[in-house]
């Protein structure tokens, strides 16, 4: 399962936008975002993304997102608050509105 995922940190991205040939340069950028956000080095980032996903927030099925980090003794507001930044603006161009 994506839960079991290796890597810590991790980032599991889901969405209901097809974000078509850009998943690759999505990756490196969440990959790059996470190691920063949480001090880790790179070599230990895991990055999940699921396009096209059947969803809805708020009864929407609007363009939205949900991501789910996962880190061992880097969970804190100020590094969710980076992450959470960093993957609104890589998805601002979907039209994935930033909260």
């Amino acid at each position: 399962s994506v839960c079991d995922l290796p890597g810590d940190p991790s980032l599991v991205l889901t969405t209901n936008v097809d974000l078509g040939g850009a998943k690759g340069d999505l990756l490196s950028t969440l990959s790059k975002l996470v190691a920063s956000a949480t001090g880790k080095p790179e070599s230990f980032v895991a990055i999940c993304i699921r396009d096209n996903a059947c969803m809805c927030f708020g009864g929407s099925d609007a363009p939205t997102a949900l991501g789910c980090v996962y880190s061992l003794g880097s969970i804190n507001l100020e590094n969710n608050s980076k992450i959470q930044a960093g993957v609104a603006d890589a998805l601002s161009g979907f039209a994935v509105p930033e909260d």
